[in-house]
């Protein structure tokens, strides 16, 4: 059997940009030979407030449609419910013998920028605890996750030794910004984002409003906040990885075609002022429809 890698994804609604990028990176690994494990973590969901079992498990069942639709070889991706192993009597005294060595405020820490709601909850501590046993219980060889989950890995990589298991290897895929201001990550309840339920017109809506300056702007905003173009971003994670080149279609008085084999290219036209942002969005429009279309079909 060829090396395991994993990521863990709370079914809280329909595919969207965030689960998309993630899953790129696991096409990519499964283009090398790794098989690839989706935990459906309905237990973390239901820990972290995101509705009852019986909800959760039935949005689980069409993520795992998406996910294959989306471009994941079906033959070498397993879907695992985390309530198939994490209420098994070894898993939960391995739950507890953790909470023992690891403080509140650490596990809180940890848990800080995936929590929902404002104040956290005792579940929402005990949710690090298990996405660290869940790396050994699920036997993998590599853990995928956003950046959002690297402190969450962190304290895996040190609790796991002390409860006598080997860590593993992690890598972590970049976050979308808010789509519309740039700062802070793209976020359904924060904003606006783009999901798999999203139609061709709403797509193109949302991505004609988007941040995205006609040529290179300061990194911060006003408040001095970390500003970013969305805009770049979904070209650069999600589009190029994709296609092996993009066409942006223009009228011949304005310059006509342009054909990008690769992101830098683009990037650089558009902060230069050589590409109008309108251009790059009504192209950025069309090829997401293209990846979303497919997993829009299994709503």
């Amino acid at each position: 059997m060829g090396k395991r890698a994993y990521v863990g994804f709370e079914p809280s609604g329909v595919l969207h940009l965030g689960h998309m990028i993630a899953a790129n990176k696991l096409i990519d690994l499964q283009e090398v030979g790794m098989q690839v494990v989706i935990l459906l973590a309905d237990l973390h969901a239901y820990l972290n407030g995101k509705g009852s079992l019986d909800e959760i498990q039935k949005i689980a069942e069409k993520m795992k449609q998406q996910f294959i639709a989306y471009g994941l070889n079906e033959d070498s991706t397993e879907f695992i419910y985390g309530s198939d192993f994490q209420l098994d009597r070894s898993y939960i005294l391995d739950l507890y013998r953790a909470s023992t060595i690891v403080t509140l405020n650490r596990a809180n820490r940890a848990m800080a920028e995936v929590q929902s709601g404002q104040v956290p909850k005792v579940s929402q501590s005990m949710y690090p605890l298990m996405q660290a046993l869940d790396i050994h219980y699920l036997d993998l060889d590599l853990a995928v996750g956003g950046n959002d989950q690297r402190k969450v890995h962190v304290l895996a990589r040190e609790i796991l030794p002390e409860l006598g298991y080997k860590t593993r290897p992690m890598i972590h895929t970049p976050i979308i910004a808010n789509l519309t201001t740039g700062v802070g990550k793209m976020s359904s309840s924060k904003g606006t984002t783009i999901s798999m339920d999203d139609s061709e017109k709403s797509i193109r809506e949302k991505i004609n409003k988007a941040f995205c300056p006609p040529t290179e702007k300061p990194d911060k905003d006003s408040d001095g906040n970390d500003r970013e173009n969305p805009v770049l971003q979904i070209f650069q994670f999600h589009v190029f990885p994709r296609f092996k080149n993009i066409t942006v279609e223009r009228h011949e008085k304005y310059g006509g075609d342009i054909i990008y084999d690769s992101y830098l290219p683009l990037k650089s036209d558009i902060e230069s002022g050589d590409l109008h942002p309108q251009d790059a969005k009504k192209t950025l429009s069309t090829y997401l429809n293209n990846l979303i279309k497919t997993g829009r079909n299994q709503l």
